[in-house]
């Protein structure tokens, strides 16, 4: 399996650039925009999993803790991510209660199980299907950004539905541990190298290429 790493090519992380190593540098400089490159990102497997198991202990309060507090002369009701499911399911709202309940909590966990499993795939120096380890890691970095579909509801609401001592409505607890369950989900993709998925593909490539010698 022919990789950038055994040809000694190399992309940088600011601009994009994809550029070879020259055998006689010893500090990588981008030739574009002058930043400096890493064959592999530095300390990429212990701080994506910093991130992910931060992200695993705040899932839980972001699903139990009331998202939005809804205040009223008849008192103050909290909503939680999965009552406001079963609120839109059972008012007649069956695709706004799927589109929440997908974007909010499938999402969420399916981005941790996946970066689990990446990890612990790149940590065995598995060579199991990297093409498609490579395809998940890519929809994991691309989805993440709309599993805020449910605190961008409740921002709105809070800015929009203020009726002084009639209603008001605001951000509760939960809201907050949700954004930054993902939040701290996009940066331990970013931060994920996924070149390592193939570094264990070339591990094997040259042991049996030593082995047919």
């Amino acid at each position: 399996m022919l990789t950038a790493a055994s040809k000694g090519i190399i992309g940088c992380d600011d601009c994009g650039f994809v550029q070879r190593i020259p055998s006689t540098s010893t500090q990588l400089k981008c030739f574009r925009c002058a930043a400096t490159m890493h064959a592999r990102k530095t300390n990429s497997i212990s701080r994506t999993w910093a991130l992910v198991i931060a992200a695993y202990v705040l899932i839980i309060p972001a699903n139990l803790m009331p998202v939005m507090a809804t205040g009223s002369l008849f008192g103050t009701e909290k909503d939680t991510i999965f009552g406001g499911v079963i609120y839109l399911w059972t008012s007649d709202s069956e695709v706004l209660a799927m589109i929440l309940f997908t974007a909010s909590i499938i999402i969420p966990f399916a981005k941790l199980f996946s970066l689990s499993f990446l990890l612990i795939s790149v940590q065995i120096r598995s060579t199991w299907k990297p093409k498609l380890r490579a395809k998940l890691y890519r929809a994991v970095e691309a989805i993440g950004r709309w599993s805020m579909i449910d605190v961008y509801v409740a921002t709105m609401l809070t800015a929009l539905v203020q009726f002084g001592s009639l209603m008001s409505i605001r951000a509760g607890a939960g809201a907050i541990a949700f954004a930054t369950v993902v939040v701290l989900t996009i940066f331990a993709a970013k931060s994920f190298d996924p070149r390592l998925i193939w570094d264990a593909a070339d591990r094997q490539k040259n042991n049996d290429h030593l082995a047919e010698k």
